[in-house]
């Protein structure tokens, strides 16, 4: 059975490796950092892989150890995880730096739950999962957080 498992969860971390790099870039807004995170996760994720009940889960697991691992880096580097020079410049094209230094303020659990949702695509059951709270609370955290960034970005509006 362990075979099994570790099995699905390495083919669960090739296959999806490029969500998982983009999560964890959403939070250190950094190539190299995304990529440690990735690696540490998934190192984490299959020597783990034995307290992974049911098969179907190992997506929704691994998204939070990817999450996890994220915070922890951030914690423990206790650093500045502002975008470099280039990804300003880059971003700016966009118009996505003010969204996203709204979101970098955004404590836990609310900035995965934004994140999960609006650049993961995930369903908000699967973000209840993901991050361990209800479906109920999950929808109520991102409702009131879309509602902070709304009046933030109405305020960073007036402001320039």
């Amino acid at each position: 059975m362990k075979r099994n498992l570790e099995q699905c969860v390495e083919e669960m971390l090739i296959e999806h490796y490029e969500k998982y790099y983009r999560l964890a870039y959403s939070y250190v807004h950094n190539e190299m950092d995304a990529q440690d995170i990735v690696q540490e996760g998934a190192y984490k994720a299959i020597l783990k892989c034995n307290m992974l009940k049911h098969e179907q889960m190992a997506d929704t697991w691994i998204y939070r150890i990817m999450i996890n691992e994220a915070i922890d880096f951030i914690r423990k580097n206790k650093r500045d995880t502002s975008f470099t020079e280039v990804d300003k410049v880059y971003e700016e094209q966009y118009g996505e730096v003010e969204l996203r230094s709204l979101i970098d303020l955004l404590g836990e659990p609310d900035k995965s739950i934004l994140i999960l949702r609006f650049f993961e695509g995930r369903k908000l059951d699967q973000i209840a999962a993901i991050v361990g709270i209800s479906l109920p609370n999950v929808k109520n955290r991102l409702y009131r957080t879309l509602d902070k960034l709304r009046i933030s970005i109405e305020d960073w509006e007036v402001m320039e």
